[in-house]
C-alpha cells in the first residue's frame, strides 16, 4: 500500500514556528507533540492490539506518526475529553476492556491475535463489530458499535490529526495566533496559508 499524492507536497507547517502565525504557547505545545513519551498505561498484550488497531484505521505505509503512544500517555494521566457515555465504563477501563474484547473476537473468529491478521481481515472484523455482529463474551456488557466508533476509532483519528505532520498533509497552519485567519469563505485562503498543488487540484475537479 502506498500513500496517495500529497496535496501540499512543499508545505511544512513547522516553517511557521518563528512566524507571526504562532505564539509561544503554540510553539511549546507543538514541540511537545514531536517528542513522544515512554509507554506507561498498556501492558504488552494490549499494546500489540492498540498498535495494530491504529495501523488498521490510519495506515501509514511510508511514514510513522505516533498515535498509540499519545493515547497511552493521555490514559496514564487520566486525561479524557470529559465525555462519559451512560453505557460505557470510565475511559481508562473502557480502553482496556475494548481492546481486550477486540483481541478476544479476533482469536474466536480467526484463531489468531488481532495483530497477526492481514489488513483485510482486520478491516472485516472491525466492520462486523461496527454492525454489532460479535460473539466473544467480552462484549457482553459493552456496546460494540459505540465502543468502536466513539471511543477507539474517534480517538485514533483525533490523535493522528493532532500531529504537525498531519497538519502539513492537509495544509493546516495551526491556531494562527496571534495573526489569525481573515479569508474564511470557501475557496479563499490567506497569503500565508498552504496552496494545494496544481496536480491534485486538477484531479479533484469534476
Amino acid at each position: 500500500m502506498t500513500s496517495p499524492p500529497r496535496r501540499y507536497p512543499d508545505y511544512d507547517v513547522l516553517d511557521k514556528r518563528d512566524s507571526p502565525s504562532w505564539d509561544d504557547i503554540t510553539r511549546h505545545v507543538v514541540a511537545g507533540r514531536l517528542n513522544p513519551p515512554e509507554r506507561q498505561f498498556f501492558d504488552d498484550a494490549l499494546w500489540d492490539v492498540l498498535i495494530a488497531l491504529c495501523d488498521t484505521i490510519m495506515p501509514q505505509p511510508d511514514r510513522d506518526r505516533p498515535i498509540a503512544i499519545w493515547i497511552d500517555a493521555a490514559l496514564a494521566q487520566n486525561r479524557t475529553t470529559g465525555t462519559r457515555y451512560d453505557n460505557l465504563p470510565p475511559m481508562r477501563e473502557a480502553w482496556k476492556r475494548g481492546l481486550a474484547a477486540l483481541e478476544a473476537e479476533a482469536r474466536l473468529c480467526h484463531g489468531r491475535p488481532f495483530h497477526d491478521l492481514a489488513q483485510d481481515a482486520r478491516e472485516a472484523l472491525l466492520k462486523a463489530i461496527d454492525r454489532e455482529e460479535v460473539a466473544a463474551p467480552e462484549w457482553n456488557d459493552l456496546p460494540p458499535r459505540r465502543m468502536f466508533r466513539e471511543v477507539l476509532a474517534n480517538e485514533i483519528v483525533r490523535v493522528y490529526y493532532s500531529h504537525p505532520d498531519a497538519w502539513s498533509e492537509i495544509g493546516f497552519g495551526g491556531p494562527a495566533s496571534p495573526r489569525g485567519y481573515v479569508r474564511l469563505g470557501p475557496n479563499r485562503r490567506d497569503p500565508w496559508e498552504a496552496e494545494e498543488s496544481a496536480a491534485t487540484r486538477r484531479s479533484a475537479e469534476p
